[in-house]
């Protein structure tokens, strides 16, 4: 007898959509309300706080650096972290598994250790800057506290880990015959590459560039570290504007823009894969 998981797992599914959706509408419906100081709401439904949004700049360059920096890092993770987890898939060695684990176990480090971590790394006095000096490579001290730079150093090293061990096993999935039949009628590695690797692991750098992404748009500790008060990205504004400034109602606005932007751009994608798979599907 077949066991039908979707009615066995739908019980779950309900209770973590209830309470997600009940804790965030509670949360979001403030952003319809005027502030009134110290923490006081208005009565009177309004788009006061919505308005304001958009129409002052500060709130819209923070919106732009927040999906710039979360597009870079994405980019740049999986730049960095595909040829890692190719080369990990097709290591036939006992060091493998030592490898994984060691990524496993650095992925369990908290975030505020690993942002502390690079902030002395590359503090001044730091090692690797003072190697950087030695050698010539710079003239001064590479510095990552209070700059953009900076916050897409502490991003990556955020991400790193869980996209390698993610994009691991979407190459795991690629059956090894497939390139070494390219290669046996003539292709060059590059061309394997492009042809073979590349199509079958695309749906999965999508999903694991979606998930850096959105791990980026709603992460607060590496900008507000790192940033040092100067990055102003939706996290950190929403945190001043809630906590120093006690204007909730600005607080969840800011919050249900950055969560329909974020919505708005993993649904585009989605689209945008599924209309390359159509294509695809008809050519072949």
């Amino acid at each position: 007898m077949k066991a039908r998981w979707h009615w066995i797992l739908l019980p779950s599914l309900l209770l973590s959509l209830g309470l997600l959706l009940a804790s965030q509408i509670a949360f979001l419906r403030g952003g319809f309300f005027r502030d009134l100081r110290l923490g006081r709401m208005g009565t009177d439904f309004t788009l006061a706080n919505y308005e304001r949004f958009f129409t002052d700049p500060l709130y819209l360059d923070s919106l732009v650096l927040t999906v710039r920096l979360s597009l870079t890092v994405a980019i740049l993770t999986l730049l960095v972290g595909f040829p890692i987890a190719y080369v990990l898939a097709r290591l036939k060695s006992r060091w493998t598994l030592v490898l994984l684990a060691g990524i496993i176990a650095a992925s369990f480090i908290t975030i505020v250790i690993k942002v502390l971590g690079l902030i002395i790394i590359f503090s001044s006095g730091g090692f690797l800057n003072r190697f950087l000096m030695w050698t010539g490579i710079v003239s001064s001290p590479i510095a990552i506290v209070g700059n953009p730079g900076g916050v897409v150093v502490g991003l990556m090293h955020f991400t790193m880990g869980f996209s390698i061990l993610l994009l691991y096993s979407v190459v795991q999935t690629i059956p090894r015959s497939l390139e070494e039949a390219a290669e046996i009628h003539g292709a060059p590695r590059w061309r394997v590459f492009a042809r073979v690797i590349l199509p079958l692991s695309l749906p999965g750098l999508v999903v694991t560039g979606l998930i850096v992404f959105n791990l980026c748009m709603g992460a607060f500790t590496s900008a507000a570290l790192i940033g040092g008060g100067k990055v102003f990205t939706l996290p950190v504004l929403i945190q001043q504007t809630v906590i120093n400034q006690t204007r909730y109602g600005m607080g969840a606005t800011i919050s249900a823009i950055l969560m329909l932007v974020t919505l708005a751009i993993n649904g585009l994608s989605v689209l945008a894969m599924t209309k390359l798979d159509k294509r695809r599907s008809a050519v072949a």
